[in-house]
């Protein structure tokens, strides 16, 4: 990981009712254990928002975990960033997905993310590919989840939502999707199909890279096809991970949907 985000790892702290909410919603999935352990509320706060912490007392009460009334400097001290409004929530960890194709859905839309190297354009890629339909994301063992704030509130959630997968391997992962009558798609340039041109109905494993170094070659070996974004004009530099994950996710919508 990048010398600047350092601070982000192992990070289990979310910050705002968006991520609370999320949390919340996402512990009822069976995919997803991450608990709430104590959430920090500012008094400021639980003065104007009576409502708001009504609601969070009574699923507090449901959820087991425990509300803190402090003071903003407290909770600005805890947060990695300045948009919490005054919530806090330290949380346990996630137990990511093993590939296991018994995990896996017979008809689905899984991607697989190389190489993104910031946990905001990790949490964009996540919040469009959530937004189009996929159904999980399968991540290397080194992944910004361990930033896991961070990303849920770059991804608007998503992040909390989605089912993530972990594999030691990116080609064993590759495999068992093939094992399950997946096509492969990897988003690259050599030997590459427009989008548009290429078949992307289900079920699919896309391959997203990111901007520098791209899909490894052991997995463009694997591809069933190869595919590329034209752009409208000449320009030589590369769409971020997260604008690329969004034109082909929806790329992907579309021809189910059509």
């Amino acid at each position: 990981m990048k010398k600047e985000y350092s601070r982000f790892a192992e990070s289990n702290v979310f910050e705002g009712i968006v991520s609370l909410r999320t949390i919340i919603s996402a512990s009822e999935s069976e995919n997803n254990d991450r608990r709430i352990k104590t959430v920090y509320y500012s008094a400021e706060r639980a003065k104007k928002e009576k409502k708001e912490l009504s609601w969070l007392e009574h699923r507090a009460e449901e959820c087991g975990f425990e509300i803190k009334l402090t003071d903003p400097d407290t909770i600005d001290e805890m947060a990695t960033g300045n948009t919490h409004g005054g919530i806090i929530a330290e949380c346990g960890g996630r137990t990511l997905l093993p590939t296991d194709p018994a995990k896996i859905k017979e008809n689905g839309f899984y991607v697989m993310i190389e190489g993104i190297e910031d946990p905001y354009n990790f949490g964009y890629a996540l919040r469009s590919l959530y937004a189009a339909g996929a159904d999980g994301v399968i991540l290397g063992k080194r992944n910004w989840m361990s930033a896991a704030g961070v990303v849920c509130r770059a991804s608007a959630g998503a992040s909390e939502l989605i089912d993530v997968f972990s594999d030691d391997s990116f080609e064993n992962a590759v495999d068992v999707f093939k094992s399950k009558g997946y096509k492969v798609v990897c988003a690259d340039i050599e030997n590459s199909v427009p989008i548009y041109e290429a078949d992307l109905t289900r079920p699919i494993l896309l391959v997203i890279g990111g901007e520098k170094r791209g899909v490894s070659r052991s997995i463009l070996e694997k591809a069933d096809s190869i595919v590329r974004i034209d752009y409208g004009r000449d320009f030589d530099a590369s769409l971020s991970a997260a604008s690329a994950a969004t034109v082909v996710g929806f790329e992907v919508l579309r021809q189910k949907n059509y």
